[in-house]
C-alpha cells in the first residue's frame, strides 16, 4: 500500500537526524520528517509524525524509538494498474530501532488503518458497478451493496457482497446470493465476472499484512499489522 511508503521515509529522515538529535528538538525532527514524506510521496497534504515517549535524547542515544505515530489524508494506492484513493491513513510503529548508521530501522511491531470511501470503491469497481453502506449484517459478516448494470446484459441488479482480506496486500468483494432470474438462465458465472472483484493495496512493508476489513456508513476501514516490521534497509 503506498500509504505504508510514507511510514518508510518517516522513518528514514528520523533515523538521519538521530545523528544531530543533541541538537535537535522533537517538534523539528518531527516536522523534518513529514516535510520529507510529503514531497518523496508527492502528497497534496502533510502527513503529522509524533514521536512519543520522554525523553527523546535518550531514546536518540540508545538508537530505538518507544512509540511514533503517522497520520496522512488523500494517497493514492491500488495495484494492477488500478487506483485506489486512500482517504485517512494512520499508522503506530512500536520499538523503532536502528542499526547499521541509522540505515537500518526495524520495528518490533506495527499496526495502521486506512479508511476508503465507498465513492473512492465505486470507482475501482468494474464499470457500471456503485459500492453503498449495507448496514449491519445479522451474521456478522462485513457486508456492503453493490448495485448497478451488467454489461451485456440488459437487468440491473443489486446484491449484498461481503468484503474479505484475501492475501497480504489485497481485499475482495464476493457477492453472497444473485437474483434468481439471472441465475435461472445460466448466467451466474458470466455475472460474477462483472461484480465479483479484488483491490490490491501494495509496498506494504516486509512484516506487515492486511488483517481484517470493516464497513462502515461512509466507507471501509482496512486494518494492517504485524511484528519485526522492516521499515528501511
Amino acid at each position: 500500500m503506498r500509504a505504508w511508503r510514507i511510514v518508510l521515509v518517516v522513518v528514514v529522515v528520523l533515523g538521519g537526524l538521530f545523528v544531530a538529535a543533541d541538537r535537535i528538538a522533537v517538534s523539528v525532527a518531527q516536522n523534518k520528517a513529514a516535510e520529507r514524506a510529503q514531497a518523496t510521496e508527492g502528497l497534496d497534504h502533510r502527513p503529522k509524525v509524533t514521536i512519543k515517549g520522554f525523553p527523546f535524547l535518550t531514546q536518540a542515544a540508545f538508537g530505538k524509538l518507544d512509540d511514533v505515530s503517522i497520520k496522512a489524508e488523500d494517497i493514492a494506492a491500488g495495484g494492477g494498474g488500478k487506483t485506489l484513493r486512500i482517504a485517512t491513513f494512520q499508522a503506530d510503529l512500536h520499538g523503532v530501532k536502528f542499526s547499521n548508521g541509522y540505515r537500518t530501522a526495524i520495528a518490533d511491531s506495527a499496526d495502521g488503518e486506512a479508511f476508503i470511501t465507498y465513492a473512492d470503491l465505486s470507482k475501482a469497481a468494474p464499470p457500471g458497478v456503485t459500492v453503498s453502506s449495507a448496514g449491519t449484517a445479522a451474521d456478522g459478516k462485513a457486508m456492503v451493496k453493490l448495485t448497478g448494470s451488467i454489461p451485456g446484459i440488459d437487468a440491473k441488479i443489486s446484491v449484498l457482497s461481503e468484503v474479505t482480506v484475501q492475501g497480504a496486500d489485497v481485499i475482495g468483494l464476493h457477492a453472497q446470493k444473485l437474483p434468481k432470474e439471472l441465475t435461472a438462465l445460466g448466467l451466474e458465472d458470466n455475472v460474477r465476472q462483472q461484480i465479483d472483484f479484488q483491490s490490491q493495496l501494495t509496498h506494504l512493508p516486509a512484516g506487515i499484512s492486511l488483517t481484517a476489513v470493516t464497513p462502515t456508513a461512509d466507507g471501509i476501514s482496512v486494518a494492517a499489522g504485524g511484528k519485526h516490521v522492516t521499515l528501511a534497509s
